[in-house]
Order: C-alpha cells, then sequence, then structure tokens
C-alpha cells in the first residue's frame, strides 16, 4: 500500500509544501513573497472581457488588478462579445511562456471582482494527503531541499534497472525508457521496464508539475499495447479528471494528455538560461544563515555568493536579521554563478 506524507515548511520570503510518495517527493508548491494571488488554480472572479480572438477561438479576459488571462471559447458557451463581464475559474497557472488559462462558468453582471481566493499551500497538502498536519520545521526543510534536488534532475532511475528521461519542450513532454543494465530476459525485461516507467514518470510529472502532450518512448518493439495502456491509465488515475491515452503507434511511442494544474517548479528555481535564479540562490542563502545560525546561536555567521544573488538577498535580509539577530555578514564575489554558496560559523 503506498504511502503519502506532507510537510510544510515555512521560511523567509517563502511557504513550500512537499508531499513524498512511499518517501519519495511526488509534489512540490512554493509561495514567494510578491507572487500574483491571482495567478494560481482555484481562483475565482468576475472578468472583462478585453478581446476575443473567434479564429483562435479563445478571449482574453482581465480580473482587477490581475494580468490577462486566456479563456478558451466551447461550441456549447454563449457568444461573448468585448467589454462584457464572466465569471471565470482559474484552471492553469501562467507558465514562462503562456498566459494562465480560465474556464468559463457564467454570465453575469456588476463589477470585476475576486469572488474566492485560490487554496493555501496548507490547504493543498491536506487536499493531497488527508492523514494529520502537514510535518513542520527541520524535517520539513530537509523533505523541500531534496524534493528540489530531484526536481532539477532529468534521469530517474527505474526499480529493477533501467532508467527513464524526462525533458520538456515548448510543444510536449519526452519521455525516453532505457533499458540499462536490467538483467533476464531482454523481451520481459523490457516489458518491465515500459511497465516501471509508468509509475515513476506519473511521480515524477507531479512533482516538476508537467502536464500537456507526453510522449513515451517505450523499450523494445511488440507492445503489449492493452497491458501498457492500462499501467498509463493506473499509475496517472491521481492526476482526473482530464488524463486521455492514445494507441502505441509503430514507432514504439504512447501519446496522452496529463492536466496542467500547477505551475512548472522549474519556472520558479530555473531563470530563463537554465541557470538557478538569483531568488532561488537567495532563498538558499536565507536557508543557510538559518541552519548555521541554529547550529551555533551564538556564532558569527559569514556568506559568500555571487552578485545577482547578493541583490536578491537585499529584500530577505531585513526578516532574517528579526529572525537570528544581525550576526552574519555577506560578501560577494563577482564570479561566482547563482548556485555557488558558502555560510560558515565562528
Amino acid at each position: 500500500m503506498s504511502e503519502r506524507r506532507a510537510y510544510l515548511y515555512k521560511g523567509i520570503g517563502e511557504t513550500v509544501g512537499v508531499v513524498t510518495l512511499d518517501g519519495r517527493p511526488e509534489r512540490l508548491v512554493a509561495h514567494w513573497e510578491g507572487d500574483d494571488p491571482l495567478d494560481a488554480e482555484g481562483v475565482r472572479g468576475v472578468a472583462r472581457v478585453r478581446k476575443i480572438e473567434r479564429a483562435f477561438a479563445s478571449a482574453f479576459v482581465a480580473l482587477p488588478g490581475g494580468a490577462d488571462v486566456l479563456l478558451p471559447l466551447r461550441p456549447d458557451m454563449p457568444k461573448l462579445v468585448e467589454g462584457q463581464l464572466v465569471e471565470i475559474e482559474i484552471r492553469t497557472p501562467s507558465r514562462r511562456d503562456k498566459l494562465a488559462v480560465a474556464r468559463f462558468v457564467a454570465e453575469t453582471d456588476g463589477e470585476p471582482r475576486i469572488l474566492e481566493a485560490a487554496p493555501s499551500i496548507e490547504e493543498l497538502l491536506r487536499l493531497w494527503v488527508k492523514s494529520g498536519s502537514p510535518t513542520q520545521g527541520l524535517a520539513a526543510l530537509e523533505a523541500v531541499e531534496a524534493a528540489e534536488a530531484e526536481a532539477l534532475m532529468t534521469v530517474f532511475a527505474l526499480p529493477g534497472g533501467g532508467d527513464i528521461a524526462i525533458e520538456a519542450t515548448r510543444a510536449l513532454v519526452a519521455v525516453d525508457v532505457d533499458l540499462g543494465n536490467r538483467d533476464g530476459d531482454s523481451k520481459k525485461a523490457a516489458r518491465a521496464a515500459n511497465l516501471a516507467a509508468f509509475n515513476v514518470a506519473a511521480r515524477v510529472l507531479r512533482l516538476k508539475g508537467l502536464g500537456g502532450l507526453v510522449v513515451f518512448d517505450l523499450v523494445g518493439r511488440g507492445h503489449d499495447g492493452q497491458a501498457m495502456t492500462t499501467a498509463a491509465r493506473n499509475a496517472f488515475a491521481i492526476d482526473n479528471p482530464g488524463v486521455a491515452l492514445g494507441a502505441i503507434s509503430r514507432f514504439g511511442a504512447l501519446e496522452m494528455t496529463v492536466p496542467r494544474r500547477a505551475r512548472p517548479i522549474l519556472d520558479r528555481l530555473l531563470d530563463e538560461s537554465g541557470g538557478l535564479s538569483a531568488r532561488t540562490g537567495a532563498l538558499r542563502l536565507v536557508r543557510a544563515f538559518e541552519r548555521e545560525g541554529r547550529a551555533d546561536p551564538g556564532g558569527r555567521l559569514a556568506g559568500r555568493c555571487g552578485p545577482a544573488v547578493a541583490q536578491a538577498f537585499e529584500a530577505l535580509d531585513a526578516a532574517l536579521a528579526e529572525r537570528i539577530g544581525r550576526r552574519f555578514t555577506l560578501e560577494v564575489v563577482a564570479d561566482w554563478p547563482n548556485d555557488r554558496l558558502e555560510v560558515s560559523a565562528s
């Protein structure tokens, strides 16, 4: 029987939630100070139709104080006009290169307004793991750092041998299954690796916050289509409603769609160049100061980081001083990248 546990870390400038599945991270959600509260799944409100693009069957709508949101137009919806008020629900938060996507609820009147805020991270954790309060404190911080490390990985080991590589592009998420050094009859080994790949991939896609079109490049040939699609359906059952599977192609590829319900966590952790973002580095620096401060309550703390991280750290400096005291210094090293940090006590 699978076991899920929830962890809630309330740090300086961030609140982070983690769900583990049998000890491995399955979900990683974060709220940073300054986040747009309207750019989150579950927000409901009255929005004004700003522009209609019938050629793309979409409308651009805006909640009060929020950015534009994409509203797909369906045949069963009433015909909308620009300037009209509609009730919507945010279904998919924005991504780095995509607007948030909303669901049409009803035509309405009055003024643009917020009807319901998004669930908090603690509420999400209780929804996903219905067994008591989330674990907090040092154990939660350790769970967060382990989840972040795994979310940044590309290759993931399969039980029994072999691995999968998961890579997201603008068009789709590719999952490549590799047999590796899995022992035994090659046909049976390929079948076992493919079946295991669905469970691992389902967990990792939830962890990374990825969805949309997902293509599995299965290992071997002559696949048992019914067994493979059943295994995939079971592995992604928790992501319903919205999961759909296609038949295995003659090239050994299985296509499926998985609903997007969260902002990809790598949009937070990485910058546009693919390196660790300055904000992520600054938050990690704060965690390191706090950790060393707890280990040495009376000691002086010295940190070192690159210039971009130091600049992002400025917004967190006062809160850190209030929590652990003004007993830390920070040296900026000009050529250090965002992922190089040092903190020591004396």
